[in-house]
């Protein structure tokens, strides 16, 4: 390695640990509470920080006085972790003696490291005098310190309760690593005189390995009273890291022997072997499987639970919830399931009115048509037990499963693994079929557990979705039904018109004025009821788009039909005034307010029609002198649908009149005396005015 290169690496190397051992004290020092291990922990991840720090001013500026700073900093650093794994083995023993006894082996430890420092602080110093025999006794002295080290972490593991182990196991296994490392740096310094430069840049990467395990360790153990979480996300990409690392070492080396000993055609061998290699890398980094079983290995032995709760509720809830359609959260939830366990597919069964439970949506599955009876036993047990079916289990021991008998078409899927029941409250609603995980896992209460609960909320969500697109459906046939009485309510006033015509044909048939009027009358009805017809195509859209309309002309129109079937109207019409909307449907509700005004004046009464403009309304007001209205009845009852004081009314024309004017941005008032008269009035948007909102004129035309 080159001078150049050797120093690019050095400071890659102790660079990486001390960014990563800087980062890991900023953690340790936010969640830091008064301990002493706390305190000892977090004072010895500084220090190692400093030391690679140190180690990089060496290459930078090669001096006496940097060599003995990263000695001095690097012993320190050993005698905090022997003092630290000396206050462990002491555990918490409170008995009389036993806090003096602790005190001094702690003291002893320390002193003896710090008498090591001492030693190697001044060893580089000491070999510029008498020679490389200081040398031998430098390495020595490093030697004997990763020999005690190594000591007191075979101590610790014989000494702690198996119980303990668990908290104690990654943080002993990375500092073993540690001290095993530098046992075999030294020792062979001390066999060839001098360090190997390659082991030496190694060591700094060496070191930052070890930050994974023991911030596992600092999570578990409580009682350093250091607050750190460590989650199996972190875990779990470290492990795969460290994994890499091992692969690519192992490449590497492979690769060198077989250059060593491939003769002329060693290099090319080494091309291919790492080619090869790297392509086999790649496909095992992205395979499903091996991160299944990544996973299921670090969930077994970092962590005492298999699952990280809360990563798997939002991983759960957000895959839920990337979808609104009914279909797609089908699929959805067979694959939030499936996460869960690790398995690669699955079919989904939902209970159908009268049908059963049907296979309704599949996921990486081929697709079934078989059903599953709701009287069957399959179904009967899932809702009487809820239980989550293991089929290998089963198939195994059945009486585990008492009162079940698989289905045939269940018993021939050769991938059949788990049975989960999808219930919402006491109700079955479906259940998920999954097939065997790419990953070994043993379904015991913690699983069972999980996939209850979450097969549950899956169900709440299928059940809001169905509910939801029910609730639609059931919208659409009310505004299918409105429309239908606002038709049928328009079709007996043109059935009035024509019955009206037929009365008056015996007398006046020969009229040929009389007949004229007929055909007018005639055309007029075809044409509304053409416009009905379209209306009921068009989905209660509006046929044409709403424009000015003459209301005094439309008046005229009215009071003219109406004088001619023997009514007395009074006009006053002020002229030019427009109001915006549609002519055929606000002729429609003007008439139908003056034929009720007519409806209602009997003997001498009187009908009065004015229109008139107020600010940016065009107001349309009926007046006559008929039996009137009850507060109460104008208030409760008159603009709701069905409610009428006509014998031969179907109490629609009110409701549907004041409908389609509010969607027009008007309003009707009403002002009533039981028998003195009623006056409505019609206040109709004008041209400067907002137009109507079309989704909200839709809802009512």
């Amino acid at each position: 390695m080159t001078g150049s290169a050797f120093v690019t690496a050095v400071l890659w190397s102790y660079g990486i640990a001390a960014v990563g051992f800087l980062a890991f004290a900023a953690r340790l020092a936010l969640g830091w509470r008064h301990s002493t291990r706390a305190s000892m922990l977090l004072a010895v991840v500084v220090v190692t920080a400093l030391w690679a720090a140190a180690a990089m001013a060496v290459v930078v500026w090669p001096a006496a006085q940097t060599w003995l700073a990263a000695n001095a900093l690097d012993a320190l650093r050993y005698a905090i972790w022997f003092a630290f794994l000396a206050s462990l083995l002491q555990g918490k023993s409170i008995a009389a003696g036993a806090e003096t006894r602790r005190q001094r082996s702690t003291a002893v430890i320390v002193a003896v490291a710090l008498l090591a420092q001492v030693a190697l602080s001044e060893g580089y110093a000491f070999a510029r005098i008498v020679g490389p025999q200081a040398r031998t006794i430098e390495f020595g002295l490093r030697l004997g310190l990763a020999v005690f080290g190594l000591m007191l972490i075979e101590f610790l593991l014989r000494r702690a309760h198996p119980q303990s182990r668990w908290g104690l196991k990654p943080l002993t296994l990375g500092l073993a690593g540690v001290f095993a490392f530098d046992l075999f740096m030294y020792a062979q310094a001390m066999l060839f005189g001098q360090i190997d430069p390659d082991f030496w840049v190694a060591r700094g990467i060496a070191n930052t390995l070890a930050i994974p395990l023991i911030a596992i360790s600092t999570a578990r153990n409580t009682d350093w009273t250091i607050d750190m979480h460590m989650s199996r996300g972190v875990v779990f990409h470290s492990t795969a890291l460290i994994l890499s690392g091992v692969a690519v070492l192992t490449i590497a080396a492979a690769g060198y022997f077989v250059r060593y000993l491939g003769g002329d055609w060693g290099r090319a061998l080494q091309i291919e072997l790492l080619f090869g290699a790297l392509l086999l890398t790649v496909l095992v980094a992205s395979s499903g499987r091996f991160r299944a079983r990544l996973s299921v290995f670090v969930s077994k032995h970092f962590f005492s639970y298999r699952y990280d709760y809360r990563e798997q509720w939002l991983r759960f809830t957000r895959t839920l919830s990337a979808e609104t359609s009914l279909q797609g959260l089908q699929v959805h939830s067979i694959k939030a399931l499936a996460d869960l366990v690790e398995s690669p597919s699955g079919t989904l069964w939902l209970a159908q009115e009268g049908e059963g439970l049907r296979p309704v949506s599949r996921w990486n599955m081929a697709a079934l048509t078989d059903a599953e009876p709701a009287s069957g036993s399959l179904a009967q047990f899932l809702q009487r037990t809820g239980w989550v079916i293991d089929v290998n289990e089963f198939r195994g021991d059945a009486g585990r499963y008492p009162g079940l008998a698989l289905p045939p078409w269940l018993s021939a899927m050769p991938n059949a693994w788990l049975v989960i029941p999808l219930a919402s409250g006491a109700e079955l609603v479906g259940f998920v079929v999954l097939t065997t995980p790419r990953a070994p896992i043993v379904v015991d209460w913690e699983v069972q557990d999980l996939l209850k609960t979450a097969s549950r909320q899956a169900a709440s969500y299928l059940g809001q979705i169905r509910a939801s697109e029910a609730l639609l459906e059931a919208r659409k046939f009310d505004a299918f039904n409105r429309m239908s009485a606002f038709v049928v309510h328009d079709l007996k006033n043109l059935v009035a018109q024509l019955v009206l015509m037929l009365r008056n044909s015996e007398r006046h048939h020969a009229n040929p004025k009389f007949q004229q009027d007929m055909l007018a009358t005639v055309e007029h009805v075809v044409g509304r009821m053409n416009r009905l017809m379209l209306q009921l195509r068009a989905n209660s859209a509006p046929v044409e788009s709403t424009r000015p309309v003459d209301l005094a002309a439309v008046v005229e129109r009215i009071t003219a039909a109406k004088t001619k079937a023997g009514a007395a109207i009074g006009l006053v019409l002020a002229p030019g005034i427009a109001a915006i909307g549609h002519e055929d449907r606000l002729e429609h509700v003007i008439g139908h307010l003056v034929q009720n005004a007519i409806d209602a004046t009997t003997g001498r009464g009187s009908v009065e029609v004015r229109v008139a403009s107020e600010g940016d309304f065009a107001v349309v007001d009926v007046t006559d002198t008929g039996v009137g209205m009850s507060a109460e009845f104008v208030r409760d009852r008159l603009f709701k649908p069905f409610e009428t004081t006509k014998a031969e009314g179907m109490g629609i024309g009110v409701y549907e009149s004041s409908q389609y004017v509010s969607a027009l941005g008007g309003r009707i008032l009403v002002d009533s005396t039981p028998g003195k008269g009623t006056r409505v009035r019609l206040l109709l948007p004008t041209a400067a005015r907002t137009q109507p909102a079309a989704a909200a004129l839709q809802d009512v035309t």
